[in-house]
């Protein structure tokens, strides 16, 4: 008998054996899988849709001559905090959206009396949706808040910190010298979501040039020909 070709006899079983599903069983499995479809689906739906408000967060700071990135943290389904680009308006190169979210969430949790451990649960349930990935700077915030998952839009290539530069959203195996240096933490990242929804507006932006763009202070010195 040749390997891997079924002869007539286990043939024969293998017709018997589908054949004896009952009914019922194969209707809830066919139940079951429709729904795993459904919630697949669903999820992708909400995904979109809370970028999509990270991209209204986006166009709002192109509107302010800002680079246009935006962001907003979910928990529990809800918006709990939205973000955007504010470097130029308060001339702090530190205010990207990501800082700008983090620090309404722990003003609105210190108000609320919460502890550190309270604050440090909330950032474990939290997901972030952005439109460009996060920076470095940003990516090691989010990594020692501890933030269950991020979503970003197209990659940052340069100062990217979730993979396109360093990968701070990998949990670290290095242990800290200080107990009181807080540990990063690592975060489920995936990029591309409406990726082209975001490059679109960087291009946009610097198409139409920034004003905020800092000026050259001498002409370009022209070199002789000999």
């Amino acid at each position: 008998m040749s390997q891997g070709v079924p002869t007539e006899d286990v043939e024969n079983e293998m017709n018997i054996g589908l054949s004896s599903y009952h009914p019922l069983a194969f209707a809830a499995v066919c139940s079951l899988s429709a729904r795993c479809c459904w919630s697949l689906g669903a999820m992708e739906s909400d995904n979109l849709a809370y970028m999509e408000l990270a991209i209204h967060q986006a166009k709002l700071a192109m509107e302010s001559l800002e680079v246009p990135v935006g962001c907003v943290f979910i928990k529990d389904g809800n918006v709990i905090a939205s973000g955007r680009n504010r470097t130029t308006e308060t001339r702090n190169a530190t205010r990207h959206a990501e800082m700008e979210a983090i620090d309404i969430l722990l003003e609105k949790w210190q108000r609320d009396g919460l502890s550190k451990a309270e604050v440090a649960k909330n950032f474990s349930q939290c997901v972030l949706y952005v439109t460009c990935e996060p920076c470095i700077m940003c990516a090691a915030a989010l990594s020692f808040l501890g933030i269950k998952e991020v979503y970003y839009g197209c990659a940052n290539e340069k100062f990217g910190g979730c993979g396109s530069i360093l990968a701070l959203h990998s949990s670290s195996s290095e242990s800290f010298i200080s107990d009181e240096v807080p540990q990063r933490k690592g975060f489920k990242c995936t990029g591309g979501l409406m990726a082209s929804e975001a490059v679109s507006l960087f291009r946009s932006f610097y198409e139409q040039g920034n004003p905020n763009a800092p000026k050259p202070h001498r002409p370009p010195v022209e070199k002789k020909v000999e």
